[in-house]
């Protein structure tokens, strides 16, 4: 420090620093260094406040906020303020719209309103079985097939080309003929099981085809009772189509068109069985509109059966249930008759 100071004296004085370095104990002088001082100031540019920038009184309480505190002093109150200000109140979260949803143009009450309903009578009466008129009328099956969404229409062939990689074309052509002879069968037993238990006995034992399939069906068999109809044609007088329903009868106490589906792997939800359900609405919403048929149906139950015997699955469709199909139904119906 005595140093640095003596050094400022000296430097007051021009030439001093000159004389006190030249040291003359030759007659030939060492160079000298020169140490020179100078203060150099220096001034850093003014940073400028990226906040002089804002409109300031649009967001005074925001930059006061921010400038007046060394420490974040913020709050979830102070937050919101601040989101106030700078986005405005928020924006209350709707759901994305659905889509509305699409109602038939030509929309037919699923319950007939001028037809009597009588009162479903124990009686020991066969079942009602009307054969099926074959007229100009488009079937239900045939509506469903040619309305299948691209969704269907893709799965369907995609199906249809890894069962032709593993079978062959011919070998899938047996197949398909071999399930349809199996829906076939079932169904002739299942009458007989209903008209004639004796006769449905013997047949059981005897025809492996259809063993599995009755053994699934069986518990669902002991909740089935008064069958009003059995594989009897059905027409919608109103809406001119027609089909064949597999049985009429109450399940559970409950009146039902019931649908008998085969099938080799489970589908133990509703939505498993595709189409199912509107073909089940088709045929309910056409017995109601059917002169031929003294009552009116409710409800309806699709009944998956498996060849191996395992349990099946009895699928209930309740009248809330049975109108959304009815619905859909109807929107099937209508896009059949523009394609065609």
């Amino acid at each position: 420090l005595v140093r640095m100071q003596f050094l400022q004296i000296l430097s007051r004085k021009p030439g001093s620093l000159e004389v006190l370095f030249q040291i003359p104990f030759c007659q030939k002088q060492f160079p000298y260094t020169c140490l020179s001082t100078s203060a150099c100031v220096y001034s850093k540019k003014k940073k400028g406040n990226s906040y002089e920038q804002v409109d300031q009184e649009k967001y005074k309480n925001l930059v006061h906020s921010v400038t007046s505190y060394k420490t974040s002093a913020q709050t979830p109150e102070t937050i919101l303020e601040e989101d106030n200000l700078l986005y405005g109140p928020p924006a209350k979260h709707r759901p994305p719209a659905k889509a509305g949803t699409k109602t038939p143009k030509n929309w037919v009450p699923l319950i007939n309103p001028s037809k009597r309903i009588l009162p479903v009578s124990s009686d020991s009466s066969a079942p009602v079985k009307i054969g099926l008129q074959r007229t100009k009328m488009p079937s239900v099956t045939r509506i469903l097939q040619q309305t299948l969404s691209p969704q269907q229409v893709f799965y369907l062939e995609r199906w249809k080309q890894k069962m032709i990689e593993e079978l062959g074309k011919e070998g899938f052509e047996e197949y398909t003929k071999n399930l349809f002879l199996q829906g076939e069968l079932f169904h002739s037993a299942l009458e007989l099981i209903f008209l004639s238990e004796e006769t449905a006995a013997g047949d059981r034992g005897e025809n492996d085809v259809v063993a599995g399939y009755l053994s699934s069906v069986e518990r669902v068999l002991e909740d089935i009772s008064e069958v009003k109809a059995l594989e009897s044609g059905v027409h919608h007088e109103a809406l001119q189509y027609l089909g064949l329903v597999d049985c009429v009868a109450k399940y559970r106490g409950r009146l039902c068109v019931i649908d008998w589906k085969t099938s080799e792997k489970p589908k133990p939800f509703l939505q498993n069985t595709y189409d199912n359900p509107l073909q089940v609405a088709a045929y309910i919403g056409a017995i109601n509109h059917d002169a031929n048929y003294d009552f009116q149906v409710r409800c309806g139950l699709v009944v998956v059966a498996y060849k191996d015997g395992s349990p099946a699955h009895p699928h209930f469709m309740d009248p809330d249930l049975c109108s959304q199909y009815w619905n859909k139904w109807l929107l099937r119906l209508e896009e059949y008759l523009d394609k065609n």
